[in-house]
C-alpha cells in the first residue's frame, strides 16, 4: 500500500493557472444577478439527510445512488449537499425569510455527488444558484431566463441554446402519469432495468433516461404539453411571449423533465454541443410545492443552477480569456540598505496609488536575475532601487513591455508618476 498522498478521486484542485478564470466568471455572474436585485445567502455544506429525501425525491438517482451520507456521533443521518435549492428553502423557512415576504437570493459553492468522474462531472463540483421565492407569475420565470441570457452575452458565449417546457401542476401530471404508465407498460419488455423500476415508482423519470437504447421509446411516449391544465398552459404561453418580446430565442422540448421531483410548470435548460455529452450548462425551473412539502406554507418559487466547471469549459471553448491580473510594478532592490527602503516604498505606493498591484523581489539576487523575475511577473514596469538611486533620492522606472528607455524619478514624485502612466 502506497503512503503517497493524493487527491480524492473526482475532487480536484483548482490551480493558480485557472483560478483567475474562475474568479473572473464568478464575479461577472455575481455582478449580473445582483444588478437584477438578487442578494447573497451562504449555506452550510451539511444538512439533515431527510431534507434531500423529501425535496429531491427518494426515487431519484441522486438520493438512491449519489449522496454522501453518514451518521454523526449522535447517530443523526447527515448528507453533504448534492444541490443548493433544498438548502435555500430550508434556510428561508428556519429563519423566517418567507413569511409574508418575497426573496430574490443567490448562493455559490461546492456540491457533492458520488458518481463516475468524467469530463465536466465531478464528485465535488461547484454551482452558482439563483432562487426567487414568493413570486407566482411567468414574469419572474422570464426574468431568470433573460438574466442568464445576459450572462452569455457578457461573457461572449455563443455556443449555447435554450430549451423550455412546462410540467403543469401536480394534478395535471397525475393524468399524464397514467398515460405514461399505460404506454410504457405496453412496451415493458423493451425497457431497461432502471426504467422498469421507475415505471412503478415515478414513470416521468423514464423520460430522463440517459440510455441510448431507450431513445426511440422515449420519443414515442405521450408528451406533457398535451395534458397541461388551463392555468399552466396560460402561464407557459405568457412566458414564451415575454421571451419573444425580450428577443431571447428558445425551442420547446416536450421531453425536458429535469431530474428532481420538486419541479412544476416551467422548466428550462441552457445546453451546448461544445462540451461533448455534458450538454446542460445552466438548468432550472419552477418548484411551487417545495416549501409546503417541507412543512411550510404554500409558496411559489423558481430558480436555476449553473455548474462552474462547465461554465469555465464553455467559456474557453468559445475563445474566452479572463483579464490577466499581473502586477503593475515589480520592485528590485540592489545593494546595502536598499531592501528596507524598498519595503517602505512599496507600502507608501499602496497607500497613495489606488488599486496598484506591486510585487516585491524576494530572496535577493543579481540585477540580471531580478530583471528576469520582473519580466516573468508580467509587470508593466520595474522599479529599480540601487545604492546610487537611494543616495540621490531617486528610483529607476524601467518599462518591461515596450522598448522605451529607463528613466529616473524623484522618490517624492513616484506615486504621481505611476498614477499617470498606469491609467
Amino acid at each position: 500500500m502506497s503512503n503517497k498522498l493524493r487527491a480524492i478521486r473526482g475532487m480536484n484542485d483548482i490551480l493558480p493557472e485557472v483560478s483567475g478564470t474562475w474568479r473572473y466568471l464568478e464575479s461577472t455572474v455575481q455582478a449580473i444577478v445582483e444588478s437584477y436585485g438578487y442578494r447573497e445567502i451562504r449555506l452550510p455544506l451539511l444538512e439533515q439527510t431527510e431534507l434531500f429525501k423529501r425535496s429531491i425525491g427518494e426515487v431519484t438517482d441522486i438520493v438512491e445512488k449519489e449522496m454522501y451520507t453518514f451518521p454523526d456521533r449522535n447517530g443523526e443521518s447527515l448528507t453533504l449537499r448534492p444541490e443548493a435549492t433544498a438548502g435555500v428553502v430550508r434556510a428561508g423557512m428556519t429563519n423566517g425569510l418567507f413569511h409574508n415576504q418575497k426573496q430574490k437570493l443567490w448562493t455559490t459553492g461546492p456540491m457533492f455527488r458520488y458518481e463516475k468522474p468524467q469530463q465536466g462531472r465531478y464528485r465535488q463540483f461547484y454551482q452558482f444558484d439563483v432562487e426567487a421565492v414568493g413570486f407566482d407569475g411567468p414574469d419572474v420565470d422570464a426574468e431568470l431566463i433573460i438574466m442568464s441570457a445576459r450572462m452569455w452575452q457578457r461573457l461572449g458565449i455563443d455556443k449555447i441554446r435554450l430549451e423550455i417546457n412546462s410540467l403543469g401542476t401536480p394534478a395535471a401530471r397525475a393524468g399524464y402519469r397514467e398515460a405514461l404508465v399505460e404506454y410504457f407498460s405496453s412496451v415493458k419488455n423493451q425497457l431497461d432495468e432502471d426504467s422498469i423500476r421507475r415505471l412503478e415508482q415515478n414513470p416521468l423519470r423514464i423520460l430522463d433516461s440517459k440510455n441510448p437504447d431507450m431513445k426511440a421509446l422515449v420519443e414515442a411516449a405521450p408528451i406533457m404539453l398535451d395534458f397541461l391544465d388551463e392555468a399552466s398552459a396560460e402561464h407557459f404561453a405568457a412566458l414564451k411571449a415575454l421571451l419573444d418580446a425580450a428577443g431571447v430565442p428558445y425551442s420547446v422540448n416536450p421531453r425536458l423533465v429535469r431530474g428532481l421531483d420538486y419541479y412544476s410548470r416551467t422548466v428550462f435548460e441552457w445546453v451546448t454541443d461544445a462540451l461533448g455529452s455534458q450538454g446542460a450548462v445552466c438548468s432550472g425551473g419552477r418548484y411551487d410545492g417545495l416549501v409546503e412539502k417541507l412543512g411550510g406554507r404554500p409558496t411559489p418559487a423558481v430558480g436555476w443552477a449553473m455548474g462552474i466547471e462547465r461554465l469555465v469549459a464553455l467559456f474557453e471553448a468559445c475563445g474566452g480569456k479572463a483579464p490577466v491580473a499581473d502586477a503593475d510594478v515589480y520592485i528590485a532592490a540592489l545593494g546595502e540598505g536598499t531592501l528596507e527602503r524598498a519595503f517602505a516604498l512599496a507600502e507608501e505606493l499602496r497607500d497613495q496609488v489606488t488599486g496598484i498591484r506591486i510585487e516585491m523581489n524576494l530572496g535577493g539576487g543579481s540585477f540580471k536575475s531580478q530583471m528576469k523575475r520582473a519580466d516573468k511577473s508580467g509587470a508593466e514596469y520595474a522599479l529599480i532601487l540601487g545604492e546610487q538611486e537611494l543616495a540621490e533620492g531617486q528610483v529607476g522606472i524601467k518599462p518591461l513591455r515596450s522598448t522605451d528607455d529607463q528613466e529616473s524619478v524623484a522618490l517624492d514624485e513616484l506615486a504621481a508618476t505611476l498614477a499617470k502612466i498606469l491609467r
